[in-house]
Parts: structure tokens; sequence; C-alpha cells
């Protein structure tokens, strides 16, 4: 069926908010700047063997009240961790370890199988920092923080009973529109990975709890993915909410996480 409207359209961020292509430059350079500026950071620790399979982990003054994790996004085809180190110093100031995973790209890997590196991510994450675990993603990052917690997850129950919440930032919950977008020449997803790397179609693991937050000034599309992750999950008994945020756009929501006192850093660690 031919869709009835501009799937690409619908996702271009970067066309929709001025000057984004020079972000990923601005956000390289803020990030290594932290890295430098005093703060613990314990970089590229091996939780597989392919070459992105590495993650970070800042590291607060003091015995860590428990892990945060900050999943990037890109669409599953760009970026890396280190262009977020600096988005960790909200939970870092109030007393988490904050980890920092990259993962392979598409089209070297397929989504099901990033699904799958988040999870050893976390595994290995979760052995180094104790107490409780507090989940983020933005976009793409988004919906691989959302998919660890749906009952298909591989996460070991030592891990999962550890998880207290799970915040999704601008994230893809129904990756079935992504289907008419040039961006699946990249993607490769075909209907039946599409509905089954979607967490707003599978069941939440009980007791489950997720924050949808989205910028009030995005495209409208991710507004409607953060409701409609809400609201699914909602009907299944877990605890959600959907917030939009003000009139932020999908590359200004996130700065609110390098502030300890910022809504939405309480949203990600209560």
């Amino acid at each position: 069926m031919t869709p009835s409207r501009d799937w690409n359209r619908a996702f271009d961020n970067m066309a929709h908010v001025a000057g984004s292509a020079q972000l990923p430059a601005h956000w390289a350079a803020e990030g290594a700047a932290y890295r430098d500026s005093g703060v613990r950071v314990e970089q590229d620790i091996a939780y597989g063997d392919a070459p992105r399979e590495k993650l970070d982990i800042v590291w607060p003054e003091g015995s860590p009240k428990g892990l945060a994790v900050f999943v990037h996004g890109g669409y599953w085809m760009r970026l890396e961790k280190a262009h977020w180190s600096q988005f960790a110093e909200g939970a870092r100031a109030r007393g988490w370890a904050v980890a920092l995973p990259s993962y392979t790209l598409t089209p070297n890997a397929r989504i099901s199988e990033i699904t799958q590196q988040i999870t050893r991510a976390l595994t290995v994450a979760a052995e180094r920092v104790a107490g409780p675990i507090r989940l983020s993603g933005h976009s793409a990052g988004g919906h691989l923080v959302a998919r660890m917690l749906c009952q298909d997850t591989a996460l070991p129950a030592a891990v999962t009973d550890r998880i207290e919440h799970v915040l999704s930032i601008s994230g893809l919950h129904d990756l079935r529109p992504l289907l008419h977008t040039g961006m699946n020449e990249t993607l490769h997803l075909d209907m039946a990975e599409a509905t089954a790397e979607s967490p707003a179609l599978h069941r939440p693991l009980p007791g489950g709890q997720l924050t949808a937050w989205v910028g009030g000034g995005e495209l409208p599309e991710f507004i409607r993915q953060a409701q409609l992750m809400a609201m699914m999950w909602d009907g299944l008994d877990a605890q959600t909410r959907c917030v939009v945020d003000s009139v932020h756009h999908h590359f200004s929501v996130i700065e609110a996480l390098k502030d300890p006192q910022s809504p939405l850093c309480d949203a990600f660690l209560g």
C-alpha cells in the first residue's frame, strides 16, 4: 500500500531544527571537554567482541547510589558514546554511576542485534555497579531502553529485578512507519522485525515503570510515539506516564540531563 503521509518528513529532525547539522561536532567537543574536566571516567569497558561493544562509566564522588544508564540515539545508524559523556553530569552529581554504551550501527547490525548488544552492555555494567538501576535513552536509545523492559528481554532476572524505572526521551516505540522511509535502505527493517522490535507492541515486565518524555516542539510523530507508548503499556498494567516538555525540540530536550535539579533528572532518578 502507498503510505498516506510523507514518513520521511515525519522523522526528519535535522530538517525540522535549524542548525542541527552542526550538533554532532558540538557534542563531540563538549564530551571531550567534559572527560578532561576532572570527573572520573572509566573508558572503553568491553561488553562483547565487536569493535563498538564498549561502554564508559562516569563515576560519582563516593560510593554510587546505583547504576544510571544513558543510551544514545542517531537512528541506530550514527554517533557513539563519546558524543554524550556530558549528559551524565546530572546523574553523576546526584551520586549515581552512569554507564554510556556504544553499539554496532546499522547496516552492520540489525536493530534486533543492537537490542541484544544493549542487553549485554547493561548486564556488564550491572556487574560493576551495585544497587538500583535506572535506564534512559534518547530517540533510538529510547527504543533500546524500552526494549529492556519488555517481557521477551534476555536480561537475567538478577538485573531486571533491580530496574526501578525507564525514561524514554523522544523514543521510537512503533518502528513500522520506518518501513516507508529512505532510512530503511540502511536500517533494512522488514515488517516482522519492525513489529518484533516495537516496544509498544510488547507486554511490559510485571511491575514495570516507564516515562515517555518528549519535547512540545518536536515533530508530531515523536509526540505520537511518546503518547502511544504510555497509553499502550498503561493498558497492560505498567506504571506509565507521558510528559510533553515545554517547547523543546528533539535536540534541546535532552540538555536538562546535565542539570541535577531539572525535572528531567528527577524523572530519570526519582
